[in-house]
């Protein structure tokens, strides 16, 4: 019995039946190029591990310290070749998208420097990580200050941003993520 069959004796109308086919023969091209994408990704990560000489010694265990561990250095070689980036800083103990930007954050600011939020307010996670919303420990309590270029019509400003450069602006923030703004 195929799958027709089935849906008409389990009392689905044909003309749904036909719609959903139709639907899928129409969405056909879009599902290929998801699988081609999908492909061309793995045959990426694979070469990034050929060429990283991946292999069993890489998943023993460690001292915990961090020190000369080679599987966490080859895990960051591997990510670093996938984005094509310099280097990768790849950890568990990371546990949100937060927590990472905290972390490149305060790894490159120091005190008297300053941050400029290039495309409107940051989302409301990091309000606290940079003091715009006062919170103990927060970059602004570190001595770090902070400027923003607003958004225009929702897009970028350059002519805003330009204004907003400053001697002390050591950092540029462009987030792409909207958080709960309707941007």
């Amino acid at each position: 019995m195929d799958g027709y069959s089935y849906l008409s004796e389990a009392g689905v109308d044909r003309r749904i039946i036909e719609l959903s086919r139709e639907t899928e023969a129409e969405l056909l091209p879009a599902y290929k190029r998801a699988d081609s994408i999908a492909e061309y990704n793995q045959l990426k990560v694979l070469e990034a591990m050929r060429k990283n000489k991946l292999s069993d010694a890489h998943f023993a265990g460690s001292t915990g310290y961090g020190y000369n561990d080679l599987g966490r250095e080859t895990l960051e070689n591997i990510y670093a070749d996938i984005f094509k980036a310099e280097s990768a800083l790849v950890r568990p103990q990371l546990i949100s998208g937060t927590h990472a930007l905290t972390a490149a954050l305060f790894g490159n600011l120091r005190y008297g420097d300053e941050m400029l939020s290039a495309a409107g307010k940051p989302y409301d996670t990091l309000k606290s990580v940079i003091g715009i919303r006062p919170a103990r420990g927060s970059l602004a309590e570190h001595g770090v200050g902070y400027r923003q270029a607003d958004l225009t019509d929702g897009r970028v400003n350059m002519d805003n941003i330009y204004k907003n450069i400053t001697p002390k602006t050591k950092l540029v923030l462009i987030q792409r993520s909207k958080g709960y703004d309707w941007r």
